[in-house]
């Protein structure tokens, strides 16, 4: 048989040693969408499915060191970038970044958990809209974290901004795209919206499904990248990693006494083992 390599997405995510977030949830999705993962290692969390108990952010030269290593060795499709640790990797990241322009750059801003544990201080969060959000093809905030990085400098009822005037601040930030997901809004349905070229593209509907669920954001961003890294475009990205994350939100598992688990690889454990078919371009999850 052909020897066929499949495309790379390297993550750049801090730790988490239940699975259910952060990099272990990057290099699962990635697999089960068929790329080959490769990760730099931001933070060292100690956590468990219920909340975050403490982070170690890793030092930047560490964080540079782990990167220009593989970069020079291997041919990256996508960069995706997720709990980053510090100010001090914002900045040595987006100096990476910078040198790879071509390459489409996905951002998760995680500003907390699950729980409410804050991950991102002003000055990280400052950083990352001044340096990373002007290279980036695709950032995807919840509903909480666009309305607090689009008034950083503001002091608005965040909370009572809408949701099309965040997304304009974000844009004006410099990101190519912009997907607000709304887990966190008090709706009957879940209702994803995709902006770009300053205007309103598409807005998903998806089923809200019971429970809450540790590393979704993780899981729909991380998949985003994998589509696109077997190269589908954004909009079609989009589309096919929503399918991808809800079916694996609805198999989701409880191993602990914490939240649930979305299974990435659900269609491992599926008899019929069905490709995903949200659009036309679809992509088996393995």
């Amino acid at each position: 048989m052909p020897n066929i390599t499949p495309p790379s997405v390297l993550t750049f995510a801090g730790t988490d040693p239940s699975g259910g977030a952060g990099l272990q949830a990057d290099i699962l999705t990635f697999a089960s969408i068929g790329c080959h993962p490769l990760s730099v290692v931001t933070a060292i969390t100690a956590q468990d499915t219920v909340g975050v108990d403490s982070v170690l952010a890793m030092d930047p030269e560490w964080v540079n060191d782990q990167a220009r290593a593989i970069l020079e060795d291997v041919q990256v499709s996508a960069f995706k970038l997720g709990l980053l640790g510090s100010v001090e990797n914002v900045a040595v990241i987006a100096e990476i970044m910078a040198d790879y322009p071509d390459i489409p750059l996905l951002i998760d801003p995680i500003l907390t958990s699950g729980r409410g544990d804050d991950l991102s201080s002003e000055e990280m969060m400052e950083a990352m809209a001044e340096l990373l959000f002007p290279q980036a093809t695709l950032i995807t905030p919840n509903s909480l974290e666009a309305r607090r990085f689009a008034f950083l400098d503001e002091s608005d009822e965040v909370a009572l901004t809408s949701l099309d005037e965040s997304a304009a601040h974000l844009l004006a930030m410099g990101s190519e795209y912009v997907l607000i997901t709304g887990t966190h809004e008090r709706t009957a349905d879940v209702t994803n919206t995709l902006y770009g070229d300053n205007k309103l593209i598409k807005a998903y509907r998806w089923e809200r499904l019971p429970g809450s669920y540790h590393g979704s954001g993780c899981t729909l961003t991380s998949a985003i990248a994998a589509c696109m890294a077997h190269g589908l475009s954004v909009e079609d990205a989009v589309l096919e990693a929503q399918e991808y994350t809800w079916q694996a939100l609805k198999n989701g598992f409880r191993p602990g006494m914490g939240q649930y688990i979305p299974d990435r690889m659900f269609w491992a454990r599926d008899e019929e083992d069905p490709e995903l078919n949200s659009g036309d371009g679809s992509i088996k999850a393995h």
